[in-house]
């Protein structure tokens, strides 16, 4: 069973987006922030990341500066799940293994979600 850590800061989506990945056999962790979530990677590296990229405290392209930037979690793939278009972003794209835009649909989450664990 592969780990999966959700970071975004609406309660709501974590909740909804948990239920269906543990319904699709996933082990699901949820951070509301990306502060939140660097410390729960530090406890307990997740398979997979899939981070919102505006949030409070620390952003998710701030938290994924910080993965790449460690040599014992740079391995990790990440997954960008936002409503801002990050493709414009050119400078931040190689951060992150894939960037699906909100909303998105469960099958391609999943197809998504399945490929990137494939490859941790």
């Amino acid at each position: 069973m592969h780990s999966i850590l959700l970071v975004d800061d609406e309660p709501d989506l974590l909740y909804v987006w948990q239920m269906l990945l543990e319904n699709e056999q996933y082990d699901v962790r949820c951070a509301r922030n990306g502060q939140e979530a660097l410390a729960m990677i530090e406890a307990r590296a997740p398979d997979l990341v899939i981070t919102d990229w505006m949030m409070p405290l620390m952003d998710g392209v701030e938290l994924c500066r910080r993965l790449r930037g460690r040599p014992d979690l740079a391995h990790i793939p990440v997954l960008i799940h936002t409503a801002a278009d990050a493709s414009l972003r050119a400078e931040v794209n190689a951060l992150w293994d894939d960037c699906i835009r909100k909303p998105a649909s469960m099958e391609l989450l999943v197809t998504t979600i399945e490929r990137l664990c494939a490859k941790h």
